[in-house]
């Protein structure tokens, strides 16, 4: 059986994709008591979906460590300051390991959300 996942959110649907069908995340989704710590990653690193959106370790709900691999996914470790303020699709970011093809043209709400300078 084949796994389907969201474009948006990267989840399997059905098991964690909370995203309604024209794209908009669900106010109503259950929010994990306790997220998981993330290893591999520091805080400030911006993950990079082959969908073209941009993460933070940890700052989103349904983004779990495990999914984050090459070559699906990109990243850059040390991003410098002020790049995922910047980070739209006439600035996009490029991904320094992993996939280094991918490139982020927008940043995950829940992600800007819980991004504090």
């Amino acid at each position: 059986m084949q796994e389907e996942r969201c474009d948006r959110c990267e989840c399997i649907v059905g098991l964690g994709c909370a995203c309604l069908p024209n794209g908009v995340v669900s106010e109503r989704r259950a929010v994990p008591q306790h997220r998981q710590e993330w290893r591999r990653f520091l805080a400030d690193t911006i993950l990079i979906s082959p969908t073209r959106y941009a993460h933070l370790p940890g700052a989103c709900a349904h983004l779990t460590e495990e999914l984050v691999t090459a070559p699906r996914w990109g990243w850059i470790p040390e991003p410098p300051h002020g790049l995922w303020d910047r980070l739209s699709s006439s600035h996009p970011a490029t991904a320094t390991e992993g996939n280094t093809t991918r490139q982020a043209v927008r940043r995950c709400e829940e992600c800007q959300s819980a991004f504090v300078m």
